[in-house]
């Protein structure tokens, strides 16, 4: 009698209760798995007691396996400390760490002795096939996953990489495993219950920085309309949601591609908000842009990254500083706030890049003063971590710290919980930024952010974030940025939401 496998989920805690979103990786995941077999999903976002209801769920059932998903930064400790605790209570049960983290650092992660395997890049065929070796003892079959690195003796054997697909356009998401699925919808300026979703995934570019061309390889696949369309009708009338939160890596691909999904979205009418390209959006003509109107688009995610055109070649961005101010122009004019992402400090020029990127986006808050602006520090991937499609080709020059010593990352995942590295791997800080620097720019982000509080902050009342936006006005106007002690003393009674940090 053939056995049916049964997994364990685990999303650790990331964010708050009340930020927690739908895990749509997990999602993904459990249905996939439950082709076959059936799974189980804790998520530590929402089950704060992470370790307990681990716990309780392997004491009370069989698994042949726990899945983590891991990506760096603050999820690093609890995926640690949950994968500690399953090893020192379960010794004998596998754990598999998948998603980011374990597929730019696979090293790193197999290099623990608490996780026994790594899911590299999308696991839906990947991770259903590991369960089946494990469940059946068929470990020989190991070597014939692809995306999967393991642990033979002391050897870490990397299989090759598998290929990228959408998977099965049928497929529907286990909503009904997270509990009530309506505690994750969240009020944000879109509307009162607003719902993660993911309908794309990949993204055909290939910047350099990017976890996503690191993930994928340069490639993307679009869902099929009617699985847009059914996905989208579930969440707005079976759930009640009333606007939605893309979390495609790129939703605005090629406009024939495009026109279709769009139409679904002009015909629910839910408010959104996604991510998009600047050359994208320019590209679109004028009867998409009526579809993207009548859809409700609010808000379009771009990362415009720098004002260096030769910076954006390095990173192979793709696009031009040009066309970054057209997009927000063009936003403008069809009622879309841009939320335009800009990343400084790099390694090279470090200040005087800085300084340039601060009057460019003075410029764009000229152009369309709507626009939303996220300041990163600019943190590139280690050459080991890009995909093996593009390892070797446009190496940059060596990053150096300070002391002009070569940067060397962390080699085990408890380095990776280090401040300095959660820092690194939220685009927060740097090894090469002076403190001076450092700042400057935080400066620089306090007087902007009063003088042009963000469209998404719903619980600071207006009359504060009018007087703040107020004295923050002649610091703005005369560009005396630093040390704005009284923006700083105003911000710890009002408390400005920072999209970067907290999400919509």
């Amino acid at each position: 009698m053939t056995h049916s496998p049964r997994t364990l989920l685990i999303n650790p805690t990331i964010t708050s209760r009340s930020s927690a979103r739908f895990p749509l990786s997990l999602l993904h995941l459990s249905a996939a798995l439950d082709r076959t077999g059936s799974s189980q999903i804790i998520d530590g976002n929402v089950d704060r007691d992470l370790m307990g209801e681990t716990c309780r769920a392997i004491e009370q059932n069989t698994f042949d396996a726990v899945g983590i998903s891991v990506m760096g930064g603050p999820q690093m400790e609890p995926s640690i400390a949950v994968s500690k605790m399953i090893r020192e209570r379960f010794p004998a049960l596998p754990i598999v760490w998948g998603g980011y983290f374990p597929t730019l650092y696979t090293d790193t992660a197999l290099g623990a002795p608490y996780v026994d395997y790594a899911i590299r890049g999308q696991g839906e065929e990947s991770f259903p096939e590991l369960i089946a070796a494990l469940s059946n003892k068929t470990e020989s079959k190991l070597g014939q996953i692809g995306g999967l690195s393991w642990k033979n003796g002391d050897t870490i054997v990397h299989n090759p990489n598998r290929r990228f697909t959408l998977g099965d356009t049928g497929l529907v998401l286990p909503y009904d495993k997270l509990g009530d699925p309506r505690r994750y919808l969240a009020r944000t300026f879109l509307g009162r219950r607003t719902a993660a979703h993911q309908a794309a995934i990949g993204c055909r570019f290939r910047c350099t920085f990017c976890g996503v061309a690191a993930m994928f390889g340069g490639t993307t696949a679009l869902p099929a309309v009617s699985r847009l369309e059914r996905d989208l009708s579930y969440l707005k009338y079976e759930l009640g949601a009333d606007s939605i939160q893309f979390f495609d890596h790129n939703f605005f691909d090629r406009e024939e591609e495009m026109i279709p999904l769009l139409e679904v979205m002009a015909k629910l009418e839910m408010p959104w908000w996604c991510y998009a390209r600047s050359d994208a959006l320019l590209n679109l003509s004028e009867s998409s842009w009526k579809l993207v109107r009548k859809s409700r688009l609010r808000m379009a995610y771009i990362g415009a990254e720098s004002p260096s055109g030769q910076m954006l070649k390095e990173i192979r961005k793709g696009t031009r500083p040009d066309q970054t101010l057209e997009v927000a122009e063009l936003c403008r004019r069809n009622g879309v706030i841009p939320e335009l992402s800009f990343m400084v400090a790099p390694p090279q020029n470090t200040e005087e890049e800085t300084l340039h990127t601060f009057e460019f986006i003075r410029e764009l808050k000229r152009i369309n003063p709507k626009s939303e602006i996220i300041v990163y520090i600019y943190t590139p991937l280690p050459e080991s971590s890009k995909h093996e499609k593009d390892r070797g080709k446009h190496v940059g020059t060596p990053l150096l710290d300070l002391n002009g010593e070569p940067v060397v990352f962390p080699k085990t995942p408890e380095e990776w919980t280090q401040q300095r590295w959660v820092d690194y791997a939220c685009h927060a800080d740097a090894p090469w930024l002076t403190d001076k620097l450092r700042q400057h720019i935080r400066d620089f982000v306090t007087v902007l952010r009063c003088r042009y509080p963000t469209a998404q902050d719903l619980r600071s009342p207006p009359w504060a974030k009018r007087s703040l936006s107020a004295m923050a006005s002649w610091r703005y106007r005369h560009r005396k940025y630093d040390r704005p002690w009284e923006l700083n003393l105003a911000n710890r009674l009002v408390r400005l939401r920072m999209p970067q940090v907290s999400g919509l």
